[in-house]
């Protein structure tokens, strides 16, 4: 058995599955492409479903372990927390922009997988989030929003670039998976945080000076 038949697996999955959709790529498309019979997938993968949720559960394993790391340094501050978190996050799309893509349209449908990654993973990453968003409230960081509607916005800015990457590539001419993306968006959703999150001057005793 070729010895990195199961990565060369994931990687054609993840090209296929971004290029055609899921419904749209089958085993024998991905055997092909990897370069290895359809056995082979049925003995790493089962299926092309136990193929899909390898790669589901592979992105948000490694998504939620940046947000735990980052966590970590919550006590230096949740805005220099919540800045580190978003660095990290969109580091880790950029380079992984073709799974992140895929995996985030199809978290738009209603399956088994979807539900087991909301139940999980997505309830992880709220939990985190709004962990920060409380501290920062308290500590006088951050003006007094709704954590929900944060989560909103954060997700948004998160997300969309690799969502809507013929959007972005066609109409927009800018490229996710490029550096100066990362470069130029992380100063973008730092921004967010400094303007929209946090007060103008410093707080003294819950009064902004300005």
């Amino acid at each position: 058995m070729k010895k990195n038949a199961k990565e060369a697996i994931v990687n054609a999955a993840i090209s296929l599955f971004n290029s055609n959709g899921y419904s749209g790529t089958s085993v024998r498309d991905i055997a092909n492409l990897a370069k290895v019979n359809t056995a082979t997938i049925a003995y790493y993968f089962n299926n092309k479903p136990g193929l899909l949720e390898y790669c589901f559960l592979h992105f948000f394993e490694q998504y939620i372990n940046k947000i735990e790391e980052a966590y970590l340094s919550i006590d230096r501050g949740a805005k220099e927390c919540l800045k580190r978190i978003i660095a990290d996050l969109l580091h880790y799309q950029c380079e992984n922009s073709q799974l992140a893509s895929f995996v985030y349209r199809e978290m738009s449908m209603d399956s088994q997988v979807v539900r087991e990654i909301m139940s999980t993973y997505s309830l992880k990453e709220k939990y985190y989030l709004q962990k920060i968003f409380e501290r920062g409230f308290e500590w006088q960081e951050f003006r007094p929003h709704s954590i929900p509607y944060l989560i909103i916005q954060l997700k948004s800015l998160l997300m969309m670039p690799f969502m809507n990457t013929q959007y972005m590539r066609e109409v927009l001419y800018i490229f996710p998976n490029e550096p100066f993306f990362e470069q130029k968006y992380l100063k973008d959703l730092h921004a967010w945080i400094d303007k929209t999150l946090c007060f103008e001057g410093p707080i003294m005793k819950g009064v902004v000076i300005k």
